[in-house]
């Protein structure tokens, strides 16, 4: 039987590595965007983005959806007059919502998700959201979130969505594990069958497909997270008395090995039954990241802050694929939730907390490394001066969670690479 050690302790690793604080201009998408991967995972929800056309087109076009398809998202269009306050905002607000739930019955689950002009004009969807539950419940719960770039990064839309969800839940008493994030349906099935096959249970999952799923939290919760941005749910899960499994991501064999090993240990998961369980897709897992990383072993890699799962994936791609991290940059460090990854993690690299757009492209630069993790404003032009880039929002549209998805998780980082030294030899020849 292969033992697999125990994470080491606060004290080791880059847990307490001084971080850079950087607080200037920024290069991020805005929450909204989480609306495309959430309006697909409840399936009984609708995403009301009151906000401008801007708004509007960002999101038909960044989904992508088919003229024949009817999608669970849609924009409540701020006109001149609203901005202006010749309109009663509320009043044309509730008149669409009573258009729309007239329309389509299906819905259960009704997000009133502000944006940057809605929050400019201080436009009250939490007064709104109560108002309109008053009048629609039971059919139909009505809640609101702010998916505003304002400060933000695009991941804490989900974040927000998660968040508003917790104070609603019912109570329980009940001794319950709770898997926190939105994950591809197939990725997901992943994480709950091996839970079960260690005889962990009952799993629920947040954010569930429909309202009806039986879902519940109380002071016997304890939760797992699968995503590194959420913290505001992480925080709103604890004032309803849950208690979180702190552990690294499940990114790669490694990361999914320790994350499932985290919750086997909370509910006293004989080493046997954890080495049965996992061995298999652990040896799968190694074989097709050693694969993908021959590329990687013994490069560099920067990273902008974007989507806050940098300091996770730079664990990954320092210990399982061999790469030198320059600069790990994520938009923000709640060492509560990426403490885990820290402490794997070998001193070395910068850490920096916010950015500076200006002057991180600086160090950048300077440092030229052989792959540079940015948004998709900073690629572009980061190619033209001859650096491989990697866009961070693809990491997280893609399927890259646990252990059947290692090796394409490795593929996502060597691709770049391999396209430049192509295009390299092609130039030479």
């Amino acid at each position: 039987m292969t033992q697999l050690p125990r994470l080491p302790g606060d004290s080791g690793g880059c847990r307490d590595t001084p971080i850079l604080k950087q607080r200037g201009q920024r290069e991020v998408f805005c929450g909204l965007t989480g609306i495309i991967w959430l309006h697909r995972k409840m399936q009984d929800a609708f995403f009301l983005v009151v906000g401008s056309r801007t708004c509007a087109h960002l999101l038909q076009s960044a989904a992508g959806v088919m003229i024949f398809a009817e999608p669970r998202f849609g924009t409540a269009i701020l006109e001149e007059t609203d901005l202006a306050g010749l309109a009663d905002a509320q009043d044309e607000l509730d008149r669409e919502v009573d258009r729309l739930l007239a329309r389509r019955t299906d819905i259960k689950q009704l997000f009133l998700v502000g944006s940057c002009p809605s929050e400019v004009i201080k436009l009250d969807l939490q007064r709104a959201a109560e108002r309109l539950t008053e009048r629609y419940a039971p059919s139909v719960r009505v809640l609101n979130y702010s998916g505003s770039g304002i400060e933000t990064t695009f991941t804490q839309g989900e974040d927000a969505c998660l968040a508003s969800m917790v104070p609603v839940l019912p109570a329980t008493e009940a001794r319950e594990l709770m898997l926190v994030g939105a994950l591809p349906d197939v990725v997901e099935e992943q994480a709950v069958s091996l839970l079960v096959q260690m005889g962990i249970g009952p799993v629920r999952v947040l954010p569930a497909p429909r309202r009806d799923t039986e879902l519940a939290v109380g002071q016997n919760t304890v939760f797992a997270l699968t995503q590194p941005f959420l913290g505001d749910t992480h925080a709103a899960l604890e004032r309803r008395g849950a208690r979180h499994i702190p552990a690294p991501f499940p990114f790669g064999e490694e990361g999914t090995t320790a994350w499932l090993r985290a919750i086997a240990d909370e509910f006293g998961v004989p080493d046997a039954v954890f080495e049965s369980v996992t061995a298999a897709p652990r040896a799968r897992a190694r074989r097709a990241v050693a694969q993908a990383a021959e590329a990687l072993r013994g490069k560099s890699v920067f990273f902008f802050p974007d989507s806050q799962l940098e300091i996770p994936l730079a664990r990954f791609l320092t210990r399982e694929c061999g790469m030198d991290a320059i600069e790990v940059g994520a938009p923000f460090i709640h060492k509560g939730i990426v403490g885990p990854d820290l402490d794997m993690m070998s001193r070395g690299p910068v850490f920096s907390e916010g950015q500076d757009v200006d002057l991180q492209l600086d160090r950048c630069r300077a440092a030229r490394p052989d792959l540079t993790v940015c948004g998709l404003g900073l690629a572009n032009p980061l190619e033209a001066e001859g650096l491989a880039t990697k866009w961070a929002i693809e990491l997280v549209f893609t399927p890259v969670h646990f252990y059947e998805q290692a090796g394409d998780l490795a593929g996502l980082f060597s691709r770049p690479i391999r396209r430049r030294d192509a295009l390299r030899l092609e130039a030479a020849e």
